[in-house]
């Protein structure tokens, strides 16, 4: 293959991380540096996990030739004579002829399928990592403070971003003064490249390594846990009705934030005119405002109006780029809000179908409402009724379990390697005793499927807590396209530091790392390029080796949620059974779902009416519902069709068609509480005048001289109908 591995997996690692990046950021709206610095990061990291197999299985080969000094012989799959055949032909007994044939094929070295010549894996990690080293502590910080600065020139974002990522360049500078301090002190160690070198390498993999501890001790438990609660139906329904809860708090609290700065952008924008210095800033800032706001404050401009250069009032460019930076972060914030609404209701209607077709008779799959998206022809050729109900109420449950299962055994090992990989003899960490099994027949495929599935499962436990964890708004992944460049940033900046030292404790696991092992063999490529870890003992023998052990006591505490009750306890609602306020916000979300199920439902109803409306009349229907316009006294009950194609009709209806229509309109309205201060669709809602996500302004109450006036939506009720003279129907009620 000469290479050819290395290669196909560079090309296999571009797209992987493409389609990652694509389905979290948005390639249209978002600036081409922030997607093009994301994906190198993401690329550089990936690169490593996927790559390291191959550097296993080629080190393992050259450890042979260096003990054998044999020319390699190739593998050689057309071997027609067997034990069998020659204890058949000489008499012997099988089994001796089999450890014969061991013994001698123990001292031929045979070159893996995937073998990377000599000279290039190490050009390769070079490249690698001090590209992701530079990317995380210098690039990346200074792009993310860059791309969330509300600064309206060049020089100001950079001024900007220096003195944001102080922290970060101080707490690196602080770990590398401590270790050359160390090294400077030591009489038997002399400062030299080499070890300011290995004392840079070392103080950042330090910095990952704390950090790496903790999210891998919490993936360790979660990711399993996730699975096995992933095949209770009524535990994830649940837990989505809390979610739609706590979305909607987060979703109103955005509306309003962006309420209350577009607010402040309308008297900054009327304040300062076309011929002010600062005009060029409010644009900027006008162009990141939703296009609804920005066509109300330019109805609202008067260009003609000079600014008056003896006032005083006036904001500085300081405060308006602090105004830039909320706008950003307050659209960024109720998009994404908005976004993460619409999916949430789709999957607590699918969970709520799915609870509902366990009892199906038929075996098919019967959706309450249609989806919101066309489904693909792959998809509807497929995925029919019959195999989405065999699928999600059948088969579905089990796998997971299942799959949950096998999880919790690899956590199991890896928390058992963790706290003995120290110990080389005996050899008790079981990925070290798995590759040395495979080492001794030199089966490399099995080598870098072993190494591949642990490096992957550590991986993922560490790289999955990167994307479900939440730093209030500041960091946050969202998928469907919702995430900012900032969180997009420093996601890039997780990676790059946390994958050179899991890699480190992977090796180390598995006893190819020899400052861990204290073995005089070959070391991987990817340890020679760290350098001797022997310049800082105590880092090497203790710090690496005993720190991981910490990684018991953290799946201890995720096991038994102490995180979750820390935080429930400090005020952040956290889903635990067991708690009031769990069930309080459970109760709430069910209602909203109901609520907006209800009205998803009346839509739906309406655009079938439509739809029968114009299958029945065609274009006369729609002509007439166009064409029609009241005239009269309505006490008659006389209407007069206007139409400019026909001659003026005019009909009267009786009494008892109008009182039965009444009585239509109010059954096929949500019941009404008329003894009740407020008439709204949303409990929560105090204010009646006042817009709450979720509700609706239409239904109000008044008493006048005895009478109840209700004013009622048409649209509501008939939404085919073009309500271009029809604005709201009048009931009075007695």
């Amino acid at each position: 293959m000469s290479g050819a591995a290395l290669g196909i997996e560079i090309v296999f690692v571009f797209f992987l991380a493409l389609f990652i990046l694509h389905r979290y950021g948005d390639f249209k709206k978002q600036h081409r540096l922030v997607i093009v610095a994301t994906l190198l990061a993401w690329c550089l990291c990936f690169l490593i996990v996927f790559t390291l197999p191959l550097d296993v299985s080629t080190t393992i080969y050259n450890r042979c030739l260096a003990r054998n000094s044999v020319t390699p012989t190739p593998v050689n799959w057309s071997h027609s004579t067997t034990p069998l055949a020659l204890a058949n032909a000489t008499g012997i007994h099988p089994t001796t002829i089999q450890r014969q044939h061991d013994e001698t094929e123990a001292h031929k070295c045979y070159k893996p399928w995937s073998y990377i010549p000599t000279g290039i894996l190490p050009i390769f990690w070079r490249v690698v990592y001090w590209t992701s080293q530079f990317l995380t502590w210098i690039m990346l910080p200074f792009m993310q403070s860059y791309a969330r600065s509300g600064g309206f020139s060049i020089t100001g974002k950079i001024k900007t971003a220096l003195i944001e990522n102080a922290i970060y360049y101080g707490t690196y500078l602080l770990i590398f003064g401590a270790l050359l301090i160390y090294v400077a002190v030591n009489p038997n160690l002399h400062l030299e490249w080499y070890q300011l070198r290995t004392i840079a390498i070392a103080a950042a993999n330090t910095w990952g390594l704390f950090l790496l501890v903790l999210l891998l001790g919490y993936g360790l438990v979660e990711i399993p846990r996730s699975y096995w609660y992933g095949a209770k139906r009524g535990y994830l329904l649940m837990k989505t009705y809390f979610k739609a809860a706590k979305l909607m708090t987060e979703k109103a609290d955005a509306e309003e934030t962006l309420e209350d700065v577009m607010e402040e952008v309308r008297k900054v924008n009327e304040s300062i005119k076309y011929n002010h210095p600062l005009r060029k800033c409010i644009d900027t800032i006008l162009k990141k405002c939703p296009t609804e706001y920005q066509e109300k404050m330019g109805r609202n401009m008067d260009d003609y109006e000079d600014f008056d250069e003896k006032q005083n009032s006036y904001p500085s460019e300081k405060t308006l780029a602090k105004l830039h930076k909320q706008v950003i972060y307050a659209v960024q914030r109720h998009r994404r809000t908005q976004v993460q609404w619409r999916i949430l209701l789709e999957q607590a209607f699918y969970l709520e179908d799915v609870a509902k077709n366990e009892t199906s008779a038929t075996r098919q799959f019967v959706h309450t409402l249609p989806p919101q998206e066309p489904e693909s022809w792959i998809t509807q050729r497929f995925y029919t009724p019959t195999v989405e109900w065999y699928w999600e109420c059948l088969l579905r449950p089990w796998f997971y379990r299942l799959l949950a299962i096998v999880l919790a055994i690899f956590s199991a090992v890896v928390v058992w390697s963790e706290c003995t990989f120290f110990s080389t003899r005996p050899v008790l960490s079981l990925f070290a005793v798995f590759i040395q099994q495979a080492e001794k027949t030199y089966n490399y495929i099995y080598i870098e499927i072993a190494c591949f599935i642990s490096i992957f499962f550590l991986s993922i436990c560490v790289y999955s807590t990167v994307f479900r964890i939440r730093v209030f708004n500041y960091y946050y992944l969202a998928s469907h396209h919702q995430t900012d460049a900032y969180s997009l940033l420093f996601s890039g900046m997780l990676f790059c530091r946390l994958t050179p030292p899991l890699c480190l404790n992977f090796l180390g696991l598995t006893h190819m790392d020899a400052s861990i092992s204290h073995q005089d063999s070959q070391p991987t490529a990817y340890t020679s390029i760290m350098g001797s870890m022997r310049v800082l003992s105590f880092v090497a023998d203790v710090f690496y080796i005993y720190y991981p052990m910490l990684v018991v006591i953290l799946c201890i505490a995720t096991y038994f949620n102490l995180g979750t009750r820390c935080l429930n306890l400090l005020g952040f609602q956290q889903f635990m059974g067991d708690n009031d306020m769990t069930s309080d916000l459970t109760d709430e979300g069910k209602e909203l779902i109901r609520r907006e199920k209800r009205k998803r439902q009346r839509l739906e109803e309406g655009e079938n009416r439509r739809r029968e409306w114009k299958e029945r009349y065609g274009n006369r229907g729609e002509d007439a519902t166009r064409n029609r316009n009241i005239n009269g006294d309505p006490k008659d009950s006389t209407y007069t069709e206007m139409s400019t194609n026909r001659p003026v009709t005019k009909y009267t209806r009786s009494n008892n068609r109008t009182e039965r229509d009444r009585i239509e309109l109010l059954q096929d309205a949500e019941p009404l509480d008329f003894n009740a201060d407020t008439f709204t669709d949303d409990p929560l809602e105090s204010d009646s005048g006042r817009y709450q996500s979720g509700g609706r302004k239409y239904v109000k109450k008044n008493i006048l001289k005895g009478h109840e006036t209700v004013l009622l939506n048409v649209k509501d009720f008939f939404p085919f109908c073009k309500m271009s003279v029809f604005s709201d129907l009048t009931l009075i009620m007695k």
